[in-house]
């Protein structure tokens, strides 16, 4: 069996699952547990996979990762990409290239509290190169999907509630204002 149809198989039971489930059933819950290392360089676990995360030095960091705001971008891009190959897979459109360059624009003085502006990005442009043998229809309606179901792309797009606690020294702090 090809790639895609080993995909497009395990997606489609993964479906076939989830149609089958309760809703309150099929909720996931993915974690990320970091931890400040030194300076800036941070360490992050998410399953069993490690990443350090850093800043450049003209931020402060040693430059031994990319920063959070990079991982954001990157993030999109990935996922872009997989939401592609997935649905590409499932539908049958056959798809030669995938790639996503993203781009934010920051303002630094946000994040140093030297200008009241805000301190993420102000924008983000996302470029999908496709590269594909299909009808332009077929892509049109896959981009269509890939856009109305990115779970990134869905996170950046609308306001998700974030809700913090703070422990200091095994001690719940009021939460933050």
């Amino acid at each position: 069996m090809d790639q895609n149809g080993t995909l497009r198989d395990a997606l489609l039971a993964t479906v076939e699952q989830l149609q089958k489930a309760a809703p309150d059933t099929a909720q996931a819950v993915f974690t990320a547990r970091t931890e400040l290392i030194e300076r800036v360089l941070t360490r992050a676990h998410v399953r069993q996979f490690g990443l350090d995360v850093d800043e450049p030095p003209s931020l402060g960091g040693t430059d031994q990762g990319p920063n959070p705001v990079e991982l954001v971008l990157a993030a999109l891009g990935t996922c872009q990409e997989i939401v592609y190959a997935a649905y590409s897979a499932v539908l049958g459109i056959p798809l030669d290239s995938v790639r996503v360059t993203v781009r934010g624009t920051l303002d630094p003085r946000g994040l140093f509290g030297v200008a009241q502006v805000p301190a993420g990005f102000s924008d983000i442009r996302c470029e999908v190169e496709l590269v594909s043998p299909a009808a332009t229809e077929d892509v049109t309606r896959l981009t269509e999907i890939v856009e109305a179901r990115c779970p990134v792309l869905d996170i950046l797009r609308r306001p998700v509630p974030v809700r913090t606690t703070i422990a200091l020294n095994g001690r719940d702090l009021a939460p933050p204002r």
